[in-house]
């Protein structure tokens, strides 16, 4: 895929201090990278962030590090000795963006916390991710992404109407608060250039899920009730038919979505047509979401008769030709042999220098057409020496000394 760039420069000249590990930091500081923003991660000499090490194969970086740490820079420095929490200090004072999600309490106890920081530079933004806010009864509690969606509500709506809770594939705790962040960064640079006033922005992982479950408090406020599981359905109602329907070929991804709306009485008699009931076309029996919901058996199994006798990408393609909304289940690995996404930038292919080739999901959105360029994800400590000279004006002599006082890796 050819990209002219374009996006990658939104942010240039804006230095960001990236002391995240995992993920909900790193996507945050992710999005800035490839915004054009230099991000420059601080990590332990001994190992840097754990998610480096989670496929258990020594000096190889794994998939998920790479996934979530693209277009940065790495400098390794020994917090534990003052001269590199002094060197911290230092970087933070040139910096426009500061990022941590250290378990709480662990940053202050550095002296790296936000009073001291923006003592030292007033008009940085320094942001921390944390599982749970200041002034909650659990803020000082750890959280990861699974965390903070049992405890945001979102896995109660998750799950067959009668089972058990369950948790969403997607990281939403950690890469959805890592984009609310990310937004609300952007907010407070545009606000600076015209004031030069700093701020402090504190998110936690629950209050974020909270934000993602709007629909289901929607459900809340007009019932009274708490919302339920919904299985494949939606919180905020039954209207069928809606749906995974099954499909030719019997594997355990093979059915298709099938979304009529409330909205629009059209796709019920469009999707009959297709199935081959016009005749059903307004007979009252089934015309209304009402009265479809209360022969939901019967209008699914006449939807999935029809289904059967068709791949996913067969039904998907017929169905969504006659304007109804439908979509295949589509799994990790035919996605990303899909090469329709790496010729439109949503894909793209890197060139690790210690893991060669690898493919992985860039930025969305695209700016005139294209969509931001991905950079491997960097070695542990490849760009010290160049950071330390760049951002504070160190000559080689000084950066050696540093690494034989053991202050750099």
């Amino acid at each position: 895929m050819t990209s002219n760039g374009f996006g990658g420069d939104c942010l240039a000249g804006v230095r960001v201090l990236d002391m995240t590990q995992f993920e909900a930091g790193p996507s945050c500081t992710e999005t800035l990278a490839w915004l054009g923003a230099e991000v420059v991660k601080v990590e332990n000499p001994r190992g840097g962030d754990p998610g480096r090490s989670l496929g258990g194969k020594p000096g190889v970086d794994d998939p998920y590090f790479l996934n979530f740490n693209a277009n940065k820079k790495s400098i390794t420095v020994n917090l534990k000795d003052p001269k590199g929490l002094q060197l911290v200090k230092d970087l933070a004072a040139k910096a426009d963006v500061m990022v941590e999600n250290f378990a709480p309490g662990a940053i202050e106890r550095l002296g790296l916390g936000a009073d001291a920081i923006r003592a030292l530079n007033p008009s940085i933004i320094y942001c921390q991710i944390k599982g749970f806010g200041e002034g909650s009864p659990y803020e000082k509690n750890l959280a990861f992404d699974m965390i903070a969606q049992a405890c945001s509500g979102i896995m109660s709506t998750t799950g067959e109407l009668n089972g058990r809770p369950l948790k969403p594939g997607p990281s939403l705790g950690d890469t959805g608060t890592g984009m609310l962040l990310s937004i609300s960064i952007l907010g407070a640079l545009y606000r600076r250039k015209a004031t030069g006033q700093g701020d402090h922005l504190q998110v936690a992982m629950q209050d974020a899920m909270l934000h993602y479950m709007r629909i289901a408090f929607s459900y809340q406020s007009r019932t009274g009730k708490a919302a339920p599981r919904a299985g494949d359905g939606s919180v905020s109602g039954s209207n069928p038919p809606m749906g995974t329907f099954p499909s030719k070929g019997g594997g355990p991804n093979d059915y298709v979505y099938v979304y009529t709306s409330r909205a629009n009485p059209e796709h019920w008699r469009r999707l009959l047509a297709v199935i081959g009931r016009p005749d059903l076309i307004g007979d009252p029996r089934f015309d209304s979401p009402a009265a479809r919901a209360e022969r939901a058996g019967e209008v699914n199994e006449m939807v999935a008769a029809w289904t059967r006798e068709h791949t996913k990408h067969e039904a998907m393609e017929i169905i969504g030709a006659a304007g109804i909304p439908a979509g295949a289940v589509l799994d990790t690995a035919e996605l990303t042999n899909d090469p329709t996404f790496e010729q439109r930038g949503i894909m793209q292919t890197i060139d690790h220098p210690g893991v060669g080739p690898f493919k992985m999901v860039a930025w969305p959105v695209r700016f005139s057409g294209s969509t931001p360029p991905v950079k491997p994800a960097p070695l542990l400590g490849a760009d010290t020496g160049d950071v330390l000279a760049g951002w504070l004006g160190m000559d080689a002599d000084r950066i050696k000394g540093l690494h034989a006082e053991h202050i750099i890796g």
